[in-house]
């Protein structure tokens, strides 16, 4: 697997000084921006929507992870790619037509992936994994920030590391939840190799700096 990448969750970012934020992304050894897309109805918190996102593509020279947790996001992918997203992840849960949904994606120019809560079991992407540029594996319940890693997710990346290695792919494998530098090189050795971290960055006093160590543990 190619080298392991971070994606700071704008979720976490102070709304009152976006830009300045988003070219601190841009200034840091992060990969990718983690745009996290919530509805209040798919989970209980509202986020923010085009608006927002095409303000941090303005910015951005990084490329834009976009996970829509939101309910039948087939009916928005066209909007979300035109606004800037570089990739889109939905979750398994949110649509009835997941295949189709995916090659929707697919056809608007970005690259594709699936989001599986913490209780979906990995058996549901055996087929589907072949179309998928990534999987997200939630290692908190979705809809907050700054919630406890749950420890469950190990063995959830090593069983999916090992599907994945099965059918002879290169999927991703990114987590998204409470993710820092306590837990990075373990996840490593999981079997993830992409890893979006929101409080733990931008709640620290040196931003830059921890965004420093945890892509040098993550690829150590």
């Amino acid at each position: 697997m190619s080298s392991k990448l971070i994606a700071p969750s704008m979720l976490a970012a102070d709304f009152g000084n976006l830009q300045r934020d988003t070219e601190m992304v841009n200034n840091s050894d992060a990969d990718w921006f983690h745009i996290d897309v919530m509805d209040g109805h798919f989970v209980p918190n509202i986020s923010y929507g085009m608006p927002v996102i095409a303000a941090i593509k303005k910015h951005a020279t990084k490329p834009l992870d976009v996970h829509l947790m939101i309910e039948k996001p087939e009916r928005y992918i066209e909007e979300f790619a035109k606004v800037g997203a570089d990739i889109i992840t939905v979750h398994y849960e949110s649509t009835v037509h997941l295949h189709r949904t995916l090659r929707q994606i697919k056809d608007a120019g970005c690259k594709a992936g699936i989001v599986l809560n913490i209780t979906t079991p990995l058996t549901v992407l055996q087929d589907i994994l072949p179309e998928c540029y990534m999987i997200l594996l939630m290692s908190i319940n979705p809809g907050f920030g700054g919630q406890k890693f749950e420890a469950i997710t190990y063995k959830r990346i090593k069983n999916l590391r090992q599907m994945i290695d099965d059918q002879g792919l290169d999927t991703r494998i990114e987590v998204d939840g409470g993710v820092t530098d306590q837990n990075i090189q373990k996840l490593v050795e999981a079997g993830a190799d992409t890893f979006v971290a929101g409080s733990h960055v931008f709640k620290s006093d040196a931003p830059i700096a921890t965004i420093k160590t945890l892509k040098a543990l993550a690829n150590s």
